[in-house]
């Protein structure tokens, strides 16, 4: 009886499992260019927020930027989340961009769950150590190896103080409209060899990717948005 009881469990969690990865969509591939058009579209949106001032003024002081156009949470009772973005380096004094490198992003949870939404979701680099994190090459947890906290928002005042903590990263998401700092706690990062490879043209490391200037066509639209959200900090 014990043994059944055994097997029926864990026959469960499978079942969870896959209909958690079936919900998340692992494998959806998207190629570099729909990871650029895509990161596009969400920062023109988070620019267009009443409150995108304190994320600007974040930006405006920033190592780099990752952007996840679309990060799937899904749960039942076993939840995950999965999305596929890009990151991009900067040189905070002389606001020149580099990149990109291609991430995806991972995670787990245990727990009274059930559901799945979609989310778009940027990280703001504010030091070296959260840089580290996209150039080493190895997968990262956040909240463990490297410090991620939700951004800051509202009025531009009201965010000074947070602004100067100089977390790692600060996370802000947009779901349906609504814009805001997220949690990421147990999340990991990883480094999508393949589609470095397919946008540079050669097997490309992420440290070298992030070194090379980013003035190519198919990313300078990106670039200008991006800017175009720091100017809402003047």
């Amino acid at each position: 009886m014990k043994n059944k009881t055994i097997v029926n469990i864990s026959f469960f969690l499978v079942i969870c499992v896959v209909t958690v990865l079936s919900l998340i969509g692992v494998g959806q591939a998207k190629t570099p260019g729909e990871r650029i058009s895509g990161s596009l579209k969400i920062i023109k949106e988070m620019t267009e927020q009443e409150d995108a001032e304190s994320m600007a003024s974040v930006l405006k002081g920033a190592k780099g930027v990752a952007i996840f156009p679309s990060v799937v949470k899904a749960g039942f009772i076993l939840g995950g989340k999965y999305g596929e973005g890009l990151v991009l380096r900067r040189n905070s004094s002389t606001g020149k961009w580099y990149g990109p490198s291609f991430v995806n992003i991972v995670g787990a949870s245990w727990g009274l769950q059930i559901g799945a939404q979609s989310i778009a979701l940027v990280l703001v680099v504010n030091n070296e150590r959260g840089m580290e994190a996209f150039t080493s090459g190895s997968d990262i947890k956040l909240g463990g190896d490297v410090a991620v906290v939700a951004g800051p928002v509202g009025r531009r005042g009201e965010a000074a103080t947070d602004i100067h903590l100089k977390a790692s990263m600060y996370s802000y998401s947009m779901s349906k409209g609504l814009f805001a700092g997220m949690s990421l706690e147990g999340a990991g990062l990883n480094v999508d060899e393949n589609a470095n490879q397919v946008y540079w043209g050669a097997i490309m490391s992420p440290k070298a990717a992030l070194d090379k200037s980013a003035t190519d066509k198919r990313i300078k639209s990106l670039i200008r948005g991006i800017n175009n959200l720091i100017a809402k900090a003047d």
